[in-house]
């Protein structure tokens, strides 16, 4: 099956990484951590949500990674960046990362953002990211997530 253009740079960027990752699209949405864990078959807290806030003095793109069983705490983050953050709106998103909310992948992005990873999400040999569209996805394990992403892995759920 050939893959949509935004599922296809996804694929390219972990094809050139050289790890043996393969996007997988779906019938149905990935759009929402829920709706992925039921359509793959895995629990909530093995999806890996990417969240895109706006650093409001840079206006550089933060990319959270969190599991999808977690909310996160935005004061952490806040504090890791060393800046206040924003929830970022579906333009900003678009425009920094090259994708449509609830396709948002951790990686391929236009500008590459200051990524902060879920520490929650290394528990489990296997995650799902999105992949560029709202239904498809990829699996991998958290050393992978860090490494693609040069993510700075962290306590990042709220309490």
């Amino acid at each position: 099956m050939e893959l949509k253009a935004s599922t296809r740079r996804v694929q390219d960027v972990l094809t050139a990484s050289g790890g043996n990752f393969e996007v997988r699209e779906f019938p149905a949405s990935t759009r929402t951590a829920a709706e992925a864990a039921e359509v793959i078959g895995c629990e909530i807290a093995q999806i890996a949500k990417s969240l895109v806030f706006r650093a409001k003095d840079s206006d550089r793109s933060v990319l959270v990674i969190a599991s999808g069983v977690n909310r996160v705490d935005v004061k952490k983050v806040r504090a890791l960046l060393g800046e206040k953050i924003t929830r970022a709106d579906p333009d900003f998103v678009r425009e920094k990362t090259g994708f449509a909310i609830g396709g948002v992948p951790p990686i391929a992005h236009r500008e590459p953002p200051v990524t902060f990873i879920d520490r929650d999400l290394l528990e489990f040999d296997v995650i799902w990211a999105a992949a560029g569209t709202p239904n498809a996805v990829f699996p991998l394990g958290g050393e992978e997530l860090t490494k693609l992403t040069h993510g700075t892995v962290a306590d990042l759920r709220a309490e």
